[in-house]
């Protein structure tokens, strides 16, 4: 299990294609993969809870962070697990699943900041930026900082930051 802290933004995007060009030829970040995944949010008192099933990811993920339309901390908790399981089938009989996300996702890195460029189903194109301290080393303060220079840097304006989980935004 790991902890993991994050300065984080989600915005609309109808630039998804020019994104990628920009990660790949400009930031010379390293590409993963397109990862076709399924979350299955449960039921929890506080935070979010989602079952990721992905062909690249696939993980138990609580997580706690504010609803706000602007870069943000994210509490994580994460557990990684093989992609054969049906822990969604144990949560969701014992306390219920809230909502189940379909998206593609492109994933990239550059150093500690991982790139989503994301079509979800039924809601359309967005880009995530998680600058991400898995060790312990960083503070709030640099992830901010990092965030926020690849919210300038890819041109990203505050009108397109989004407040709300993908799940909240299936369930609208």
């Amino acid at each position: 299990m790991k902890k993991i802290k994050n300065f984080e933004i989600k915005a609309r995007s109808n630039r998804n294609k020019e994104l990628h060009q920009i990660l790949i030829n400009e930031l010379n970040a390293e590409y993963i993969g397109c990862d076709n995944q399924v979350d299955t949010y449960f039921n929890v008192p506080k935070g979010r809870l989602k079952h990721r099933r992905g062909n690249i990811e696939n993980s138990l993920i609580y997580y706690e962070r504010s609803d706000e339309a602007k870069s943000r901390e994210s509490k994580i908790t994460l557990e990684k697990l093989e992609s054969n399981n049906n822990l969604d089938k144990v949560l969701g009989a014992s306390i219920g699943v809230m909502k189940v996300v379909d998206k593609k996702r492109k994933i990239f890195f550059v150093d500690n900041v991982k790139f989503h460029l994301d079509t979800v189903e039924g809601l359309g194109e967005f880009l995530e930026i998680e600058a991400i301290d898995s060790r312990g080393d960083s503070s709030l303060e640099k992830l901010k900082s990092q965030c926020d220079h690849y919210i300038q840097r890819l041109g990203i304006e505050e009108a397109d930051f989004e407040s709300q989980s993908y799940s909240d935004l299936v369930t609208q």
